[in-house]
């Protein structure tokens, strides 16, 4: 089978999965090397989910480059497909082999060859906090996590209004590559991504190559739609890497305020670490914009947090693990500052939540002065909106991706010329504490 024709079809591939229903999907191997795949109802569990809205193939993107055009022209020769929202643990040596083929060193350099043209993205160093102890033992390595907005192209070009950003500074052909080389250069294991209306096209096809299983919900109703000439809704990605994590359970959640069903959404996903043989979930969302919906934003949080209650605890006893609960990362966009009842509610959660980029600050009990700042014609926002939660009794942060100063952002604010996103990307190191001992 040749590359191309291994690229579709893992894009083409189904899951298999029962429709008609909310669905907790679980991977178990079985003798032989196979995957047994079990998929029952979340309701009992008071959770509620639902499936990946389809893409519409609007606005595809093309490349000049080899690397993005031989992916390109295997996605383009034919409509679209849309895969449900599981794929398959465990492909076969064709589609293994597949995954493997893309380089990230030079990948990495194509992308650097394709920015020539604008300014350098800001520097940004790794920081230690001085309240940790990094643990590198080598059966316990620590575990990259990624979190970041990442701008909707739709949005960014349509909707949004950033005023001091130049037009052609938007341009997909150009604003991919910088948003690619941002991963690249820290490759993260665990990668959380919001507003993303690239993912068939772009972001799923390049992040299997490089080695990561994906999964992608869409918003129920996306505004993206309501741009011309667009790529389909926005929507959470979350990317794991397959030679770390074994993946044991999805739920795709469409988040509840006051009983209603919202239009934002989350991904929960269970994994095994195949160097410790520990689990950890993981989730990303994306909670309601603007100002004037925070109790919105205070019960869509609510509804999470019972959901990663319910979740957590199903994974535990399925785990027979020492503790009751599986270790939890929450990622996501919340849209509130740490003044916001919904801020509150992550840091008094039974679950035992805390913000990682606090770590950053000298008290470490205090977020970060900003991580999106924007010019729109409703003047200029500046904002701590973003946040990767750990549990911290399970759980130690090693270091932090620092954020960069005024300076570095540069009079205009984001997005910009030399930054793809009006959001920063946050990033830390954490790996498992000891575990308590076994009571007999």
């Amino acid at each position: 089978m040749n590359p191309a024709r291994r690229c579709s079809a893992l894009l083409s591939q189904l899951c298999g999965c029962p429709r008609g229903g909310p669905w907790y999907c679980r991977s178990d191997k079985v003798e032989g090397g196979g995957v047994k795949r079990t998929c029952f109802l979340l309701e009992a569990s008071g959770l509620s989910t639902t499936g990946a809205m389809p893409v519409c193939p609007m606005g595809g993107s093309s490349s000049s480059s080899r690397l993005f055009g031989t992916l390109a022209q295997s996605l383009n020769s034919a409509p679209l497909v849309h895969p449900e929202p599981f794929l398959e643990e465990g492909p076969d040596q064709d589609l293994e082999h597949s995954l493997a083929e893309l380089d990230a060193d030079r990948l990495l350099k194509e992308c650097e060859e394709a920015l020539q043209r604008r300014p350098a993205r800001p520097h940004r160093e790794l920081v230690y906090p001085s309240s940790t102890v990094p643990c590198h033992h080598k059966h316990n390595p620590s575990i990259r996590i990624m979190q970041w907005n990442i701008l909707a192209q739709a949005l960014g070009e349509g909707k949004d209004g950033f005023i001091r950003c130049p037009p052609d500074a938007l341009n997909w052909q150009e604003r991919k590559y910088l948003i690619l080389e941002e991963i690249l250069t820290y490759r993260p294991d665990i990668l959380c991504l919001q507003e993303v209306d690239h993912y068939y096209d772009t972001f799923q096809p390049i992040m299997a190559r490089l080695g990561y299983y994906g999964s992608f919900l869409a918003k129920p109703w996306s505004p993206c739609l309501d741009v011309e000439r667009n790529n389909g809704p926005d929507g959470c990605a979350l990317f794991y890497r397959h030679s770390r994590f074994a993946l044991q359970a999805t739920a795709h959640l469409r988040l509840s305020a006051m009983m209603l069903p919202t239009n934002q959404v989350a991904i929960v996903q269970t994994l095994t670490c195949q160097i410790t043989g520990r689990q950890l979930c993981v989730a990303v969302t994306h909670l309601k914009a603007r100002s004037g919906w925070e109790r919105l934003r205070s019960a869509q949080g609510a509804d999470l947090l019972q959901s990663l209650r319910c979740i957590t605890s199903l994974a535990g006893r399925q785990s027979k693990a020492a503790s009751a609960m599986v270790p939890l990362i929450v990622c996501g966009d919340f849209n509130a500052e740490p003044s916001e009842d919904v801020y509150r509610r992550f840091t008094s959660s039974p679950l035992g939540l805390n913000s990682a980029y606090k770590l950053l600050s000298t008290d470490g009990q205090t977020e970060p002065a900003y991580t999106t700042w924007k010019i729109r014609p409703s003047g200029e926002c500046c904002s701590t909106l973003d946040y990767i939660w750990y549990t911290h009794s399970a759980l130690s942060v090693d270091c932090l991706l620092d954020i960069p100063t005024e300076e570095q952002i540069g009079p205009d604010r984001l997005p910009s010329y030399h930054y793809p996103s009006d959001h920063l990307s946050l990033l830390c190191d954490i790996s498992f504490k000891e575990e308590p001992p076994r009571l007999m």
